[in-house]
């Protein structure tokens, strides 16, 4: 066999062999690949056509016409392949982006309120209702709002008590994370004070607190709502149906109450305050120890030394004061057992105690 001949019968064999592979290519990029391999700069056609120059100047001629029947041949059946595949991958496209327009619409996900903050809304919207004003004040103390005006000395055994975050000095006094919200107490009335004005006034004060403690029933960061009172004439009675009130509102029914002698350094006398168990009706329970109260709260009258530190005469006029845990009355309200699960952001949790707005 002639060399001319050997050419022509190795371009027969590529066509044959890459008409086959163009037929068979599974997608573009396969076929692109097919491309490549049979017309690149180092595919088989081009080794193939190194074998052109070693023939005689005349039959190149010839071989030169078979070689270009060959690239067009394959250029069109590359072509028909590539426009075939095209079609075949939109078809796929389209049916995976299909939408069935008889499906219901996918929704998305309705927010809801914290449970603590929506208790901190409802707390503060029941005082509001009694015409109490919302007062609120910095998260950041010093030591005269959040301990000497409350009648809490340096020396005194309850400021040890309070597990205080002391914050980085940037001046001479002394600043701290409040540890309860009654410091909005002492601002108000100076404020209240310095405009001129005189008693009455009734405060709710709602806002974040923090000490240092971590349990079932403690964190570090902590909601309080601070309410107080100052007119002439204020007595623990006020007190009394003030708490009443407002403990029957918030569980939504007729919530009995006892107030037992206590001692808190910024009120005299004190109490802590309970309420008939709301899990047993005050027959006795495991949450309540068998006892049939359950304590929520301390309250009591405001002491005069903390009236006269802001300027408050004590002889004229007389307040009453009480300090409440937002989350306490939300786990007793929603019965959670723990206190930390507020904090720890489980949103199976969290679905299920938020409140929809």
């Amino acid at each position: 066999m002639s060399e001319i001949d050997s050419l022509k019968s190795q371009l027969e064999s590529l066509q044959a062999e890459a008409l086959a592979a163009f037929a068979a290519a599974a997608d573009l990029d396969a076929l692109q690949a097919l491309r490549v391999s049979y017309l690149g700069k180092k595919g088989a056609l081009t080794e193939v056509l190194k074998g052109v120059g070693k023939l005689p100047p005349a039959d190149r001629p010839v071989i030169g016409k078979f070689v270009n029947q060959t690239k067009q041949a394959l250029a069109q059946a590359l072509d028909a392949s590539e426009a075939k595949l095209a079609v075949k991958a939109k078809a796929q496209r389209i049916e995976a982006e299909r939408i069935d327009v008889t499906l219901s619409g996918r929704k998305r996900g309705a927010g809801a309120l914290h449970p603590v903050q929506h208790g901190l809304d409802e707390i503060t919207a029941i005082f509001s209702q009694m015409g109490f004003a919302v007062a609120e004040g910095p998260e950041i103390e010093d030591e005269f709002h959040n301990f000497d005006a409350l009648n809490i000395p340096p020396e005194h055994p309850a400021r040890a008590m309070h597990d205080t975050f002391f914050v980085k000095q940037m001046s001479d006094t002394p600043m701290l994370l409040r540890t309860h919200t009654s410091p909005v107490q002492i601002r108000t009335m100076k404020r209240f004070l310095a405009e001129g004005d005189e008693p009455p006034l009734a405060v709710v004060a709602p806002g974040r607190v923090y000490r240092c403690d971590y349990d079932v029933t403690h964190s570090p960061m902590f909601h309080q709502v601070e309410v107080f009172k100052v007119d002439r004439d204020v007595s623990m009675a006020h007190l009394k149906g003030v708490l009443k009130h407002f403990l029957s509102t918030y569980f939504e029914k007729d919530v009995a109450i006892r107030l037992r002698p206590h001692y808190f350094p910024f009120t005299e006398p004190s109490a802590e305050v309970d309420i008939g168990c709301v899990f047993c009706a005050g027959k006795g329970c495991r949450i309540c120890k068998g006892s049939g109260w359950i304590e929520v709260l301390g309250s009591g009258m405001i002491h005069p030394n903390v009236l006269q530190s802001v300027g408050v005469d004590s002889d004229a006029f007389s307040g009453f004061a009480f300090g409440l845990g937002v989350e306490r009355l939300v786990m007793l309200k929603q019965g959670i057992p723990d206190l930390r699960l507020f904090f720890e952001n489980d949103v199976r949790f969290l679905s299920r105690m938020g409140v929809a707005k």
